[in-house]
Order: structure tokens, then C-alpha cells, then sequence
């Protein structure tokens, strides 16, 4: 299979809100996921900063993503290498850096108002 991708990716407009709706059953909580495609014949080592407004970057958080593969990484299941988790109700930016190529999406589930939403948007791929 052809490598498609970057190594790099920028997501501007990432949140998490700690609140949501249980009026309705089955329906997930509000999260957020980074969605990746690995075409190349390697295991992609994914790297994962927040960008904050007011406070330091937290540039703790790995993924994997198998050769041939996708993974969905729900933002709020990650856990940093010493136990960090991703804050809720803060708005922040993601750097998204691979060992290989990869390409990255954005979804975000919102379950906050009876009404859910989901939105998705490419991620930006940096030359």
C-alpha cells in the first residue's frame, strides 16, 4: 500500500467538557477523539501536545497506530506517561507528531444539551 500523510498536524479548536445529557440511554458521554489512518508498512509512534492560553503545554500524552490501520484516539481515555489525563472544561490546541506518516481528523461529541452534536474537521497537515 502506497504511504500517505504527514508526520505532523495541527488541531486549532479542541474542548472537553466535564457535563452531559443522560436524558436519553445508550448515548456516550461527551469525548473527543483524534481519528488516524496509517497507510505505511510501519507502526506509526503518535506524540500528542496541548497548547493551552494560559498555562504550559502538556507534552505527555502516546498513541500507537498499527501499519495498514486506523485507531480512534478518545482524548478522554488517554493517560500521560506519569498519569496526566486530558482537563475537561478547557479550551486548547493539539500538535499531533508522527514516527511515519499518518493522516488525523478531529471529532468531537457533545452531549451537553438534549440535542448532541457531532463535529469533525481535517486536522491541519504541516509541510
Amino acid at each position: 500500500m502506497k504511504t500517505y500523510g504527514k508526520r505532523t498536524w495541527l488541531i486549532p479548536d479542541a474542548y472537553y467538557p466535564s457535563t452531559y445529557t443522560e436524558s436519553r440511554p445508550n448515548v456516550a458521554r461527551s469525548h473527543e477523539s483524534v481519528c488516524v489512518i496509517n497507510t505505511s508498512g510501519s507502526t506509526a509512534k503518535i506524540k500528542f501536545t496541548l497548547l493551552f492560553e494560559d498555562r504550559d503545554p502538556m507534552d505527555c500524552f502516546e498513541a500507537i497506530c498499527g501499519p495498514g490501520r486506523a485507531n480512534h484516539v478518545r482524548m478522554d481515555k488517554l493517560v500521560g506517561i506519569n498519569g496526566e489525563k486530558v482537563p475537561q472544561d478547557t479550551c486548547y490546541a493539539i500538535l499531533v507528531e508522527s514516527s511515519t506518516p499518518i493522516v488525523a481528523q478531529y471529532s468531537r461529541l457533545d452531549t451537553t444539551q438534549p440535542e448532541y452534536t457531532l463535529m469533525t474537521t481535517i486536522a491541519y497537515p504541516v509541510e
